[in-house]
C-alpha cells in the first residue's frame, strides 16, 4: 500500500495520463473524464475486466499486467493507495520525473474552479451521491460527477456534464477529502473506520470537523449518527443543515407503522415513494433532498426528483432468480453496512429467510470486528456462509481468516465457515428454499461468486 503524497503539485495542465490500476472501480471512472476532457489516456491492470473494455472501447490504451514500458510518452501517471511501493510502472514514473499523482489530486485537477458538492462518511456515499445527481438531472441539471459505484440511471460511475457543478463521493479513508475546495459537504455519518490510517476515533472526528468547516456555502450532515453528533457539536460553521428523524432535524424523516415514510422541511411535507428499499435509504434520501434545497431548489420538487432514483450497482442489486430464490448482492463490507442491507432485505424478503454469503474485507477489520460482524450476522440474516478474507492492499495476518467471524457466533447452526468458493455456493443453495434471498455481501470481489450460485441452485438447460 502506497500512502498518498499530497506535496507533489498539480500541474496546470495534463496533456496525457496514465492510469495505474486502470480497471478499479472509482480510478476507471477518473480515466473516463479524462477521456471526456479530450485528453489521451493510458493504463494498466492485473486483468482484463469489463471497466478495461469499456475504456479500451472509449479510446484509452489499456495494458494488462503492468511494466514500466507501458508509460510510453505520458506525462503524468495516477495511482491508487492499492498499488504495491515496487509497482515497476510507479517507480518508472518517479525516476523520469514524471508528475505522479494521487487518484485524488488527479480529480482535483478535473473539478478546478467548478461549484462542489463532496458527499463523505463511513457509509452511504455512494447511493448519496447517486440520489443527489440523478435529482439534479430529473430537476434539469446537467451535473459532472465521479461516484464510488454505476449508477444505474447512467450505467457509469462518472460522466461530464454542462453544468458549473461537479459532485463527488470524496473518500476519507486516507484524509484526501480534506483537498478539495468543497461548496456544499455532505457528511452521511461518522462512524469510525479506517483507523489503520487516522489512528484514533479522536483523529477521525478531527478530520470531519476540518472538512465541514471548510465548505464555502453549506454543511448537510446527519442528526442521528452519534459521530456526526459529535462532530456537529464541534462545528463552527454559520450555515449547517441536519437531516433525519431527530425532533430538531431540518429536513426530518418520520417512519409510520403502516410502513410509509414522510419528509418534512420549513413546515412543507410530503410523502417519500423511494424505489430501493430500506430505512437507510431513506436516511439517504433525507440528505439529497438537504443538499438539493441547500442548492437553490424547492422542497417538494427536491424530494420528488430524488424519488426516481433506480439504484447503484452492487447495492442490493439483484441478479436473478432460480427455483424461486432471490440471488442479490451489496458492497457491504463494516458491521453498520451489513445490518443496514440485511435489514433492507428484511422489509421485502416477507415470511422468506435470508441466507448472506459473507466476504470479509481486509485482514485489518477482520481482525477488529470479527465479533461485530458475527453478531449482526447472526441476528439479521437467518444463516451465513463465511468465506475467507478479500485482503485488497493488505497482506495477510497470521491466524486472521473468515473463520474469526464464524466462531463469534452464539449458534453454530446458523454459520458455515466455507473457504472453498464452489462449496460454499453449493452450501448456500442447499439452504435456500422456495421464496428465500440469498445476499452476497462485501466490497472485495465476492459478486464473482454469483453465477456459481445460480448454477447451484438451479443449472441452466
Amino acid at each position: 500500500m502506497i500512502a498518498p503524497d499530497l506535496s507533489v503539485p498539480i500541474p496546470d495542465e495534463i496533456r496525457a495520463v496514465h492510469f495505474i490500476g486502470i480497471g478499479g472501480s472509482g480510478i476507471s471512472g477518473l480515466a473516463r473524464m479524462f477521456l471526456g476532457a479530450g485528453i489521451p489516456v493510458s493504463g494498466s491492470d492485473r486483468a482484463e475486466s469489463q471497466n478495461t473494455r469499456d475504456l479500451a472501447a472509449l479510446g484509452a490504451t489499456v495494458h494488462i499486467g503492468h511494466d514500466a514500458a507501458n508509460l510510453g510518452d505520458v506525462d503524468t501517471v495516477v495511482y491508487t493507495g492499492a498499488i504495491w511501493p515496487e509497482n515497476p510502472e510507479f517507480l518508472a514514473a518517479k525516476e523520469r520525473g514524471l508528475s505522479v499523482l494521487h487518484r485524488s489530486q488527479a480529480l482535483k485537477y478535473l473539478i478546478r474552479g467548478r461549484r462542489l458538492v463532496s458527499v463523505a462518511g463511513a457509509h452511504g456515499k455512494t447511493t448519496s451521491t447517486g440520489m443527489i445527481v440523478t435529482g439534479l438531472a430529473d430537476l434539469g441539471g446537467d451535473p459532472n460527477f465521479v461516484n464510488g459505484g454505476v449508477i444505474q440511471q447512467y450505467g457509469v460511475s462518472s460522466r461530464s456534464g454542462s453544468d458549473d457543478l461537479f459532485v463527488v463521493e470524496a473518500d476519507e479513508s486516507d484524509g484526501t477529502f480534506l483537498i478539495y475546495d468543497t461548496s456544499i459537504a455532505l457528511i452521511t455519518n461518522v462512524d469510525a473506520d479506517h483507523l489503520d490510517h487516522y489512528g484514533s476515533h479522536e483523529a477521525f472526528d478531527d478530520a470531519f470537523v476540518a472538512f465541514a468547516d471548510a465548505a464555502r456555502e453549506a454543511v448537510v450532515i446527519s442528526s442521528d449518527d452519534v459521530g456526526a453528533r459529535r462532530v456537529a457539536a464541534r462545528l463552527s460553521h454559520e450555515n449547517v443543515v441536519s437531516f433525519g428523524e431527530a425532533e430538531d432535524a431540518h429536513v426530518r424523516l418520520e417512519f409510520e407503522g403502516d410502513g410509509s415514510v414522510w419528509i418534512s422541511c420549513a413546515g412543507e411535507r410530503s410523502p417519500l415513494r423511494l424505489g430501493v428499499p430500506g430505512r437507510h435509504n431513506a436516511l439517504n434520501a433525507a440528505g439529497a433532498v438537504a443538499v438539493l434545497t441547500a442548492l437553490g431548489h424547492a422542497f417538494i420538487d427536491a424530494v420528488r426528483a430524488v424519488e426516481a432514483f433506480g439504484g447503484t450497482v452492487r447495492r442490493f442489486e439483484l441478479h436473478g432468480t432460480r427455483r424461486g430464490v432471490s440471488v442479490y448482492d451489496d458492497y457491504a463490507h463494516h458491521p453498520t453496512e451489513v445490518e443496514a442491507a440485511l435489514e433492507a432485505a428484511r422489509t421485502v424478503v416477507g415470511s422468506g429467510r435470508i441466507i448472506a454469503l459473507h466476504q470479509p474485507h481486509t485482514y485489518s477489520r477482520t481482525k477488529l470486528m470479527a465479533t461485530e460482524f458475527a453478531e449482526v450476522l447472526e441476528r439479521c440474516a437467518d444463516h451465513s456462509v463465511v468465506l475467507d478474507v478479500y485482503g485488497a492492499r493488505e497482506d495477510p495476518i497470521p491466524g486472521v481468516t473468515g473463520e474469526l467471524v464464524e466462531r463469534g457466533f452464539t449458534d453454530p447452526a446458523s454459520v458455515s465457515y466455507v473457504p472453498d468458493w464452489g462449496e460454499a455456493a453449493r452450501r448456500a443453495a442447499e439452504i435456500a428454499q422456495e421464496g428465500d434471498f440469498i445476499i452476497t455481501l462485501g466490497c472485495g470481489n465476492v459478486n464473482l461468486i454469483i453465477p456459481q450460485v445460480m448454477d447451484a441452485l438451479q443449472p441452466e438447460e
